[in-house]
């Protein structure tokens, strides 16, 4: 954990999820099993819970919108360096599945991050690649994230918006939102998705689940992944991923993709039948830092480490009283603010996005800046 303040800017940062799902193998909720019940005493299968609220024993240090940034600032291997530097339009498509892959982060079962308050924001910066973030919807929950890499000329604009549903034995958030990574030197955009996360509680497991589509209208070429698990009863394999790289206009298969997101992930090539590993967990998750505040006077007062600081601390330090006086105040002041705009006939608008909605297309957001600027807030290298 990095503490970090001057006056009433303070801000707690902690360490990235990790592989192996240690990352805060110094917080352990009590009592699970008596607190799971009580929390869905009242839920019935089928139910949304967009709206549903955890008390604090079942947080981890950090916002959703922290989470989200995590999975593309906090890297071992520089997999996007390698998607702009593969010299042809095929094997660009290979890294970017790769890549794809590679923000499919590991949650842990028992615990989840604060749901972001409205307009709150988080600024980052690994090396050349700045990336900003936005709660730019409350409910339902949507955020925005813009990224761009000066050095290697790429951008990469993600809108996520989770839809989770309990259905008895588990739940399931499916990720609507449109994901574009640009390879500007190249000249190609690759339009993708998410899978979906899935919790089931008996027993107890996380994993991704569901179809993953990317495709490149510039090349012509595509890639389909299907992230399964195991059955209730154990058939299947845990964290694997399975899928095809072919031509959009012919439907010929060029390579077969296998693996597990949690491993390593292999493409073959169905030619020459020659396999190459294309994705090792082990070394995009290798030596992940703690970001580190660089700039404290450019912190915004909406950057999520800054919101949740109390909340944070007390919950590092298992003063769970503190924790939900402290979550409260966070909550009840979104409320008071949300009261007044109505009060007064105002609509919210994000700083950083527009955002736009439709039935057909579900939500767009767009960044209003052409590049993201340097970060307060630095990931060492």
């Amino acid at each position: 954990m990095v503490s970090e303040g001057n006056g009433d800017m303070r801000v707690v940062l902690t360490k990235p999820l990790s592989l192996d799902g240690d990352a805060y193998a110094d917080y352990k909720a009590p009592n699970f099993l008596q607190r799971f019940l009580s929390l869905f005493r009242n839920v019935r299968p089928g139910s949304d819970l967009t709206n549903f609220q955890l008390t604090p024993q079942f947080n981890i240090p950090k916002s959703q919108l922290q989470c989200f940034g995590e999975s593309a600032y906090s890297f071992g291997k520089n997999l996007l360096q390698q998607c702009n530097n593969a010299e042809s339009s095929l094997e660009r498509l290979i890294s970017v599945v790769a890549w794809s892959i590679s923000t499919i982060r590991p949650p842990n079962f028992g615990v989840a991050p604060y749901n972001p308050i409205l307009g709150e924001t988080h600024h980052v910066s690994r090396g050349s690649l700045n990336v900003l973030l936005e709660q730019v919807s409350h409910h339902p929950p949507v955020s925005a994230l813009h990224a761009t890499d000066d050095k290697e000329n790429i951008e990469f604009i993600w809108c996520q918006h989770p839809v989770p549903k309990f259905y008895g034995t588990r739940v399931e958030a499916e990720v609507l939102g449109k994901r574009q990574l640009k390879l500007l030197n190249h000249g190609e955009t690759y339009m993708m998705n998410s899978p979906k996360l899935m919790v089931r509680f008996f027993p107890p497991r996380v994993d991704w689940i569901g179809d993953v589509n990317i495709c490149c209208q510039e090349t012509g070429l595509e890639a389909k992944l299907c992230y399964t698990t195991s059955s209730l009863f154990g058939r299947g394999g845990l964290h694997s991923v399975k899928g095809k790289i072919y031509q959009s206009s012919s439907m010929k298969t060029l390579y077969e993709v296998e693996g597990h997101w949690n491993s390593t992930v292999k493409a073959k090539e169905i030619n020459s039948g020659k396999e190459t590993i294309i994705y090792d967990a082990k070394e995009v998750f290798s030596e992940l830092k703690i970001a580190v505040v660089e700039d404290l006077q450019g912190i915004r007062p909406t950057e999520s480490a800054a919101v949740w600081n109390e909340v944070s601390k007390a919950i590092l330090s298992k003063n769970w009283t503190k924790a939900k006086e402290e979550k409260s105040t966070v909550e009840d002041n979104q409320r008071k603010l949300a009261k007044e705009r109505n009060s007064k006939g105002e609509t919210w608008v994000p700083a950083n996005f527009t955002v736009s909605y439709s039935k057909e297309d579900g939500w767009d957001c767009s960044p209003i800046q052409e590049r993201v600027p340097q970060a307060p807030i630095v990931v060492p290298i």
